[in-house]
């Protein structure tokens, strides 16, 4: 049966306009008690929070400020939908042709920092639950939102959830593409540090997850790097006496499928022999363009899961000390010891020192599990979609919590601004995701 109404899609929308809008990036700099991810994260929560209050649902937010939840029904079992509410950063991010924080709906779309990743699609699944409260569904299991606020870096927020709260009995995450997907990659986010350089100043990229599609060189040797970028073919602009390389940013997870400006400016400088820094040369002359790491590792993948993938996404270079990040989604079947132990042989070889920043295990559901069974059989039978369930590079909520996958919200042919400049959701995709959600969790959770 259809539990989506005009009147849900208008609501919804609008419930998402009023999110977006709050630029909810982690800022540590503002961070005190109560707000250990920065006001704005905050606001996201509690705003979000408030809006499930209005919608019938009970509410609870950590006194910390980590997390938050909203749940409706009763019973012994508990369903998670797992959710995030942070961003990532839009500053410094080229394209934007409107503001990230200020939505633009159009005929067809929605754009704003957040509607694909991931605000969209928990606006989608509350909606829906909303949908089935309005039809006065009978719920047979408590349906639990669980709201994080650090899920776009250490993911602090589900690791205290988990500390303190009642686990799931099942659930899903809104956080990748239809039909499911069953398999996540290991990932393993890491700093080469090493000496400085009196040669050269150089800091660019962001976000660990985030391919850069923007960075610059200031200096002497402009004219020089130029003509190495030249040679490779490689896209850049000169600005004064500087220059600015060009790439293509997508998520960490689909790194081969971007263009990593920080690879293309690191390989030039190398390339003008003219600077001499370990972190420099491992980026500019052993990783170059290679986004799945064999050339700095060797080849690792499996049947399972395929390729590993590499991002160099931020370097920092100064007189004192030098830094380069990398995030790295490994094969399930691989085990992380095997992975450190090769970095670690990297950077004994360069004499620069290995720090991890984070580790996330991969997750495998088997996908003749019920759970699999019941999200699968009602996502083809509403949508006619035989697409075959995937394993990803990402990291979603799923791999916090035992029976949980990543289910949507994202179907094969929208196209992908995850992470992207002009981030942006079609409100048809919306709509149609509300009503998977809606019939789902009926399913699932009620009589």
């Amino acid at each position: 049966m259809a539990f989506i109404t005009k009147t849900h899609q208008e609501e919804a929308l609008a419930a998402l306009q009023d999110l977006v809008a709050i630029p909810s990036v982690l800022d540590e700099s503002q961070a005190k008690p109560g707000q250990p991810f920065g006001p704005e994260c905050l606001r996201a929560l509690e705003h979000t929070l408030a809006l499930c209050e209005s919608l019938g649902l009970r509410t609870f937010k950590d006194p910390e400020g980590y997390y938050g939840y909203a749940e409706v029904g009763q019973g012994e079992e508990l369903f998670g939908i797992l959710c995030h509410l942070d961003v990532v950063p839009a500053v410094g991010q080229t394209g934007w042709k409107t503001e990230p924080f200020t939505p633009v709906v159009t005929d067809e779309t929605i754009i704003g920092r957040g509607t694909q990743d991931d605000k969209g699609p928990t606006i989608a699944a509350l909606y829906g639950v909303k949908a089935l409260l309005d039809a006065k569904v009978t719920f047979n299991q408590r349906v639990r939102f669980i709201f994080g606020t650090d899920e776009e870096n250490l993911w602090r927020c589900i690791n205290r959830y988990n500390e303190k709260e009642e686990m799931i009995t099942a659930g899903f995450v809104p956080d990748s593409k239809f039909p499911l997907t069953f398999a996540e990659k290991g990932l393993l986010q890491v700093y080469f540090e090493g000496p400085g350089s009196d040669q050269l100043a150089l800091q660019a990229g962001g976000s660990l997850n985030v391919v850069p599609d923007h960075a610059e060189y200031q200096g002497s040797e402009a004219a020089a790097v130029a003509s190495e970028l030249k040679k490779l073919g490689y896209d850049f602009q000169q600005q004064g006496e500087g220059i600015a390389v060009a790439g293509k940013s997508v998520h960490s997870k689909l790194a081969p499928q971007g263009v990593n400006a920080i690879s293309r400016l690191a390989e030039a400088l190398v390339n003008t022999g003219e600077f001499a820094n370990p972190i420099l040369e491992i980026v500019g002359n052993v990783i170059k363009e290679d986004a799945t790491g064999e050339s700095l590792v060797g080849l690792f993948t499996d049947e399972v899961s395929g390729s590993m993938t590499l991002n160099v996404a931020n370097i920092t270079i100064t007189p004192e000390s030098s830094r380069v990040g990398l995030d790295i989604r490994y094969p399930v079947t691989l085990e992380k010891e095997t992975l450190v132990k090769a970095l670690g042989e990297v950077c004994a070889e360069y004499g620069v020192t290995y720090r991890e920043h984070d580790y996330i295990a991969p997750l495998y559901v088997p996908l003749d599990s019920e759970l699999i069974v019941t999200l699968l059989g009602t996502y083809r039978e509403l949508t006619g979609d035989m697409t075959e369930p995937f394993v990803n590079g990402g990291a979603t909520f799923a791999r916090a919590m035992n029976n949980c996958v990543a289910f949507g919200a994202m179907f094969v042919d929208t196209p992908d601004y995850l992470h992207q400049a002009n981030e942006q959701w079609p409100l048809a995709s919306l709509y149609q995701v509300m009503e998977i959600y809606a019939e789902t969790i009926y399913r699932i959770c009620c009589k």
